[in-house]
């Protein structure tokens, strides 16, 4: 059932609900967010994720509004005073959100939200502000314009906006995709954050998703400490909206953790580029839109991954029961 169909300035908009209740958001003909679990999970990976991987963030900028989800992880995060979201096509926002906010925890009544009408590599290039985080809601590389948020300079770009001790997050989907394309994702992220991560999105026990992770100055996790903020009651919003999402128990986010650039050296060493000069991203991604490889991929990927002592660290018990949760003994 169509509840909502419009015309933008860029982009045709409509949103469908199915006989099940879920609610799909189209954009230019593409589903780009919907409140299917797997779904729900991945836009709740690219918020907490991101947001608890950093010490105490106060400033977030998210890439593309979708149906609000992923930017509404952050309102949950007590410590955050600054939510800003650039956004292409104003109908995205002014019409699909309302029939997302039960979904999106309505963040646009949130008084830290700030909405910018603006092409996102434009808006980092003119803005003087820099951030805490920076992640994008979940934007398909073979869209029109997309590969441009894949290439390395875009990366460098979010880098130099990053302040110190700062968190990106960069979805990449295994669906409709192809080896070749995600081989490129990944190897252009790690060319600028050399010690990224990765962090799985499983469907119903296959690959769907991953996303990739870095933080400016390195990436510690002390599981402990990371336990401890979870279970305190400032962070009780953030337990009940992860749990929401399908991660009920403390540890199960960190379980996801799927590898990082030194484990996919040698899987991405035949891997080319995506850059501005080429953006050949945007038709590997689109050929390989037949292609059912999503659960291949991540086993390819997860064959080459260990468990990483220089990340994860904390107390031997907390960090056999987290090897116990990603399966690796």
């Amino acid at each position: 059932v169509a509840l909502y169909v419009g015309e933008g300035r860029n982009s045709s908009i409509a949103v469908t609900e199915l006989a099940n209740g879920m609610r799909n958001l189209h954009i230019s003909g593409k589903v780009v967010a919907s409140t299917e679990p797997q779904d729900m999970r991945l836009q709740g990976m690219l918020g907490h994720l991101t947001a608890l991987l950093h010490e105490d963030p106060k400033s977030v900028l998210i890439v593309g509004f979708g149906a609000g989800v992923t930017a509404g992880t952050f309102v949950a995060h007590p410590g955050i005073e600054r939510i800003v979201i650039a956004e292409i096509e104003p109908l995205v926002v002014e019409e699909s959100s309302a029939y997302f906010r039960e979904a999106n925890n309505d963040v646009l009544a949130d008084p830290r939200v700030e909405v910018v009408y603006d092409d996102a590599r434009h808006f980092l290039l003119t803005t003087d502000e820099t951030f805490d985080l920076v992640t994008s809601d979940p934007i398909h590389p073979w869209m029109k314009g997309a590969a441009a948020l894949y290439s390395k300079e875009y990366f460098e770009l979010v880098r130099d906006r990053l302040n110190d001790g700062g968190v990106i997050t960069q979805w990449v989907p295994l669906y409709e995709s192809s080896t070749e394309a995600v081989k490129s994702e990944m190897a252009t992220f790690f060319d600028v954050f050399t010690d990224g991560t990765v962090w799985g999105n499983t469907y119903d026990g296959g690959g769907y998703d991953v996303v990739m992770a870095a933080r400016k100055g390195g990436l510690t996790i002390d599981v402990g400490d990371y336990v401890d903020r979870l279970r305190s009651p400032d962070h009780a919003f953030v337990a009940l909206d992860l749990a929401q999402v399908g991660f009920p128990r403390a540890m199960d986010l960190l379980g996801t953790y799927a590898g990082d650039a030194g484990d996919l050296a040698e899987w991405l060493a035949d891997a080319e580029l995506n850059r501005d000069r080429s953006l050949r991203l945007m038709y590997l991604a689109g050929l390989g839109l037949n292609e059912y490889t999503a659960s291949t991929i991540y086993s390819d990927i997860l064959e080459a991954r260990s468990f990483p002592p220089f990340l994860f660290r904390g107390d031997p018990e907390r960090l056999t029961a987290l090897r116990g949760l990603m399966g690796i003994y």
